[in-house]
């Protein structure tokens, strides 16, 4: 029995290229691999990067995940570079990463002014991003997970930018790029063309892709940066089918280290977790990544800073531990 309620009809809408948008990034503002950032210093960032390294070593996971916001820091050369080096066995992001990451490639440019299209209602109705809706259908036609098709797609395209996609880059180096998305949270689900049974088969595919890669985070490591809901949450159900299938094998994965690197300040001891009357207890990457995950012989550190401060610093404390024991 169909639902008694009207839907928006989606054919109304007015769908208008991206040479008319006005961005407020361009590709001018993407770091370098030795360009000075801004300045982070931390007294455990190099007790993160020696783990990072040993993890790498051993062959234990090492999980980034992260928020568009990282992407949009200027970030994708030393993400790029980081995958090359093998530093990074899977990389995670939510829906607006990947979108990000696809118009940079394209045209060089992303990031439109909310507070501007909001008031036409035209915000996130732009037909060239739009075009990934059509490579979710193809994607799940091919079995594939959202990240590793998106990837594929810009590293086989013409896009002038190409080579600043973590996605491409990814795809190239064999390494698991996932999307992780929730209907309704990004500009793709305005479109006239989205399908939602697509996004879910790809987006649930890529879930177990990475849930695949927690398996092997004994003695690993997991870095969060910037992402307060996606990545906690997904980390948090990952691991519990994890650990349930490593119980039945009579192994734990209970030693591994989480960072998590964002710009909420946490007052106090960020190793324990706060009362419920606390506003603070309801940070997601606090409580689950920072205490509750790592509970039973983990450790967890927190970094309080900018992305275009910390990424980078926490990168050159990665290559000074390799170089030291090189």
């Amino acid at each position: 029995m169909p639902s008694k309620y009207r839907r928006f009809d989606r054919a109304r809408l007015q769908i208008l290229p991206l040479s008319e948008r006005a961005n407020d990034l361009e590709a001018s503002r993407w770091l370098a691999l030795d360009q000075e950032t801004p300045p982070f210093d931390h007294p455990d960032l190099m007790q993160v990067a020696s783990r990072w390294r040993d993890a790498a070593r051993s062959g234990a996971s090492r999980i980034l995940m992260m928020g568009a916001h990282v992407l949009r820091a200027g970030n994708n050369r030393l993400i790029i570079d980081l995958l090359e080096r093998g530093a990074i066995s899977v990389l995670a992001t939510n829906g607006a990463g990947l979108i990000h990451d696809y118009e940079l490639a394209r045209i060089g440019a992303t990031t439109e002014s909310v507070a501007r299209y909001i008031r036409e209602g035209q915000f996130g109705l732009w037909r060239e991003t739009g075009e990934l809706n059509d490579w979710m259908v193809e994607a799940a036609r091919q079995d594939m997970g959202w990240g590793e098709y998106a990837g594929k797609r810009i590293a086989e395209s013409d896009y002038p930018y190409r080579d600043l996609s973590v996605a491409a880059a990814a795809w190239r180096l064999g390494v698991p790029f996932t999307v992780h998305c929730g209907i309704g949270y990004d500009i793709l689900h305005e479109h006239p063309n989205f399908d939602g049974g697509a996004l879910g088969e790809i987006s649930y595919t890529d879930f177990l892709i990475f849930a695949a890669e927690v398996e092997k985070l004994e003695g690993g490591l997991l870095l969060n940066f910037g992402s307060a809901i996606m990545g906690p949450e997904v980390f948090l159900k990952a691991l519990a089918m994890a650990r349930n299938v490593a119980r039945q094998a009579g192994r734990s994965i209970r030693r591994f280290t989480t960072a998590v690197f964002d710009m909420v300040p946490i007052h106090g001891d960020y190793r324990k977790e706060l009362p419920k009357t606390d506003p603070g207890y309801y940070f997601r990457p606090h409580k689950t990544m920072l205490v509750r995950t790592v509970a039973d012989g983990g450790e967890s550190f927190y970094f309080c800073g900018d992305h275009r401060a910390t990424f980078p610093a926490l990168r050159k404390a990665y290559l000074k531990a390799v170089e030291v024991t090189a």
